[in-house]
Order: C-alpha cells, then sequence, then structure tokens
C-alpha cells in the first residue's frame, strides 16, 4: 500500500481530518485539485473566516438545520473550545463578536489557512496539488485506493472523502464527491442552495440596490403562517434582498421556495422593531411637530435613511407631497403600519452557485454518525459540507466541516 489513508479535498474538514489522522501514526496522503489549500476558506466571513461561535452545545444544535442529531458524536469529540485551543497552539488568536462569532485576531483567514497547513506538515502529511480525483476504487466492498484524472492510481485501505457541496464552484467545489459517492451506491440528497440571496417579485426593490439596513426585524410567512423570524442587518440587490438575515430566514424557507406557487413566501419587514405600533406613532408625532411646515417626503429624514423614505410612502398610499401639518390621524395609522409591515414576495433563490453552503448530500442514514464510515463501503469515510448538513450563519457551519473533519480522521486511525 502506498498509503494508511487519503483524503480527498484539501479544505477545512480535509485539512483536519489529515492531520488527526497523522497524529495518530497513519501515513497519509492529502489531495486537493486545486493549487492550493484552503480556497473556499480563503474567501469565508469576506476574507475574514468566522471559524466557529461561543456558544454552548445546545446552541450549535438549534442552529443546524439539517440533521442536527447525526452531527451529536462529531460535535462531543471536537467542539468549537476544541478548535480555538487548537487555533492558539498554532500561532493563532480569537476573538469573539456580535452573536458570540469567534474570528483570527488579525481579521486574516490566511492565517487560519497557514496554521492549519501548519499542522499538516508538523504531523507529516504528504500534500498533492494538482491532484483531481476521478473515482474511488473498491475491492469486494473494501476502498483500496483512488483514481487520479492523469490515470495515475494512489492505494490506500482508507479513503475520506471532504470534497465540499456545489457552492461557489469556482473554489473547486464542483460536487465531485457526489458523484464518487453515487458510484459506489451511495444515495445522495438533491443539493439545494443555503444561506442563500431571495429573489423578489417587487419591482422597487431594484431602485434601493446597495441600501443596508441595520436593526431590522423580518418574518417568514408560508400561507400566512409565520415559519421564521430574524433580527439584524440585510441589504437590497437588484434582484431582491440578501444579508445576515435574509441568508439565515433562507434555509428556513428553502423548501417553501421550489414549491411557492401553492404556498406562496411571503417576508413582512419591520424597519423599526424596537418600538411597538404606538411607540412609533409618539415618535411620527414627535417628528412631524418638528417638521410641521415641510412637504411630507421631508419629514422622516430623523427615522429613515434618505433612499428608501419614498418607497415608504408610496406603499402607504399617503401623498407624498401633502404638507405634514395636514396629515391626518388615519394617514399616520397607515404610515405606521408600512413602517412596520412592508411585505416582500419571494419567487425564488439565486442560484446554487452563489449559496454560502450546499444542502443536501449524501444521507447520514448510510454514514456511521459514530465514526463518519460508510455503511456500504469498509474503509471509506465522509467529512464536512458533502453530507447532508447544513447550519445557519454564525460560524456553525465551519464548526460542523472541522468537527466531522477530526472525527473522521480519528475514526480513520482507530479502525
Amino acid at each position: 500500500m502506498d498509503y494508511d489513508l487519503i483524503v480527498v479535498g484539501g479544505g477545512p474538514a480535509g485539512m483536519l481530518s489529515a492531520s488527526t489522522a497523522a497524529s495518530r501514526g497513519l501515513k497519509v496522503c492529502l489531495l486537493e485539485k486545486n493549487e492550493k489549500l484552503g480556497r473556499k476558506l480563503f474567501i469565508t466571513g469576506k476574507g475574514r473566516c468566522n471559524v466557529t461561535n461561543y456558544g454552548d452545545i445546545n446552541d450549535f444544535f438549534q442552529n443546524v438545520i439539517a440533521n442536527p442529531k447525526f452531527l451529536y458524536s462529531a460535535f462531543k469529540s471536537f467542539d468549537n473550545h476544541g478548535l480555538i485551543t487548537l487555533l492558539n497552539s498554532l500561532d493563532v488568536q480569537t476573538k469573539v463578536e456580535h452573536g458570540n462569532r469567534v474570528f483570527p485576531a488579525s481579521d486574516k483567514s490566511s492565517d487560519v489557512i497557514k496554521a492549519l497547513q501548519k499542522h499538516l506538515q508538523k504531523n507529516n502529511v504528504e500534500i498533492k496539488l494538482h491532484a483531481e480525483v476521478k473515482k474511488i476504487i473498491v475491492k469486494n466492498q473494501q476502498v483500496a485506493g483512488v483514481l487520479l484524472s492523469n490515470a495515475k492510481q494512489i492505494s490506500a485501505p482508507k479513503v475520506i472523502i471532504a470534497t465540499g457541496g456545489m457552492s461557489y464552484p469556482q473554489t473547486g467545489s464542483t460536487g465531485d464527491g457526489y458523484k464518487m459517492a453515487r458510484q459506489l451506491g451511495h444515495i445522495i440528497v438533491a443539493p439545494k442552495p443555503a444561506l442563500i440571496p431571495l429573489i423578489t417579485k417587487e419591482k422597487w426593490v431594484k431602485d434601493l440596490q446597495g441600501l443596508t439596513l441595520k436593526n431590522v426585524s423580518i418574518k417568514a410567512l408560508i400561507n400566512n403562517k409565520v415559519k421564521a423570524e430574524q433580527f439584524g442587518e440585510m441589504i437590497f440587490t437588484h434582484f431582491g434582498v440578501s444579508g445576515p438575515i435574509i441568508l439565515s430566514l433562507s434555509s428556513h424557507i428553502r423548501d417553501y421556495i421550489s414549491a411557492s406557487k401553492n404556498k406562496p413566501v411571503q417576508l413582512i419587514l419591520d424597519l423599526k422593531p424596537a418600538l411597538t405600533g404606538e411607540q412609533l406613532d409618539v415618535r411620527l408625532q414627535r417628528d412631524f411637530n418638528k417638521y410641521s411646515s415641510k412637504h411630507l417626503k421631508n419629514a422622516f429624514d430623523d427615522l429613515l435613511p434618505q433612499r428608501i423614505i419614498a418607497v415608504v410612502l408610496q406603499l402607504s398610499g399617503v401623498d407624498i407631497h401633502k404638507q405634514v401639518n395636514q396629515i391626518s390621524k388615519t394617514e399616520r395609522s397607515l404610515l405606521v403600519h408600512t413602517l412596520k409591515n412592508i411585505s416582500l414576495n419571494v419567487t425564488g433563490t439565486r442560484p446554487l452557485s452563489e449559496a454560502i453552503v450546499t444542502s443536501g448530500g449524501i444521507n447520514v442514514k448510510e454514514i456511521n454518525p459514530s465514526t463518519l464510515e460508510s455503511k456500504i463501503i469498509q474503509g471509506l469515510y465522509f467529512a464536512g459540507e458533502i453530507i447532508d448538513v447544513d447550519a445557519l450563519t454564525g460560524g456553525y457551519n465551519l464548526q460542523i466541516a472541522f468537527s466531522t473533519g477530526y472525527l473522521s480522521g480519528r475514526n480513520a486511525a482507530k479502525a
């Protein structure tokens, strides 16, 4: 045999699984088809790399959307504190920001990648770049090695597939692992975009392209029933809406969007969630007294960003050219209602290639959750985004990658 273990994919899951197995005595080869490791990791968190979340274990399970129970052993074996300790030992200091998000103190994802590479080198992992795997070689339902695109074979009794999903294909996540697993008899849960911007029907959103709103809340309604609600920051785009709260919301409603003709998906945006309707009415009265001699369109500068004022007034149906001192109580009520109930109709999502993570992947029923070994092929393991697990924003998805990477590497060394 050339190696004891081959790891396919040089992302966070692959790097940690390889170094973990090697630290336990295995001769490990890490294969990456790109010219360098961690290409997708490099762009996460807008290049700052939100490596994990500082919340407790319950926070993690509550923020995993698909198959949270499957991750019990992975989170227990290597949690957020284990990751932070490892990064610290590799000279990467961390800091905790809003929402318990954990970042490298330097705000550089490159520092995290360098640390993981250092961990690989320290444990004598052999790294092969520009090494694209075409298939897993199996004999009598037992892994025997891999076949590369250049027709070269590398032998090993164990293989970990950590090739990621299908989001950001320019980083190398092009669904290769799905094809390999399907060839071996595994069922692939259809890949869908998760943490994805939403396309909306309303044409006025294009006029607000680039406008960021902070401290707003938004609800997703399915058949007029609230499915999910988020508070925080969002941004308008030429096609609809995006930003942290929209991305998280998308994971709660993704299964309904494809069936939106039968189950309409509606978003309700509250521009002033900190104020009740009554409190907002009092605030409007105060502003209207201040700007009593002006036209209505000039009376909202203290309350709203300039660019959204015209849209709010248009949606309310109140004449924007009317003088403030002529606004009736009924018209003021319309304005209050609009400020707290801007409706957006979701018609779809952006393509999977633009998703932060991929929903779907290897069916968890075919993977042993305690070891991450295939129940179909002996010696075959999975780690990271290729598995049908995904979570909300906040560092949870990267922790899934690291935790499953660690668990698969540890158990490959045990077997």
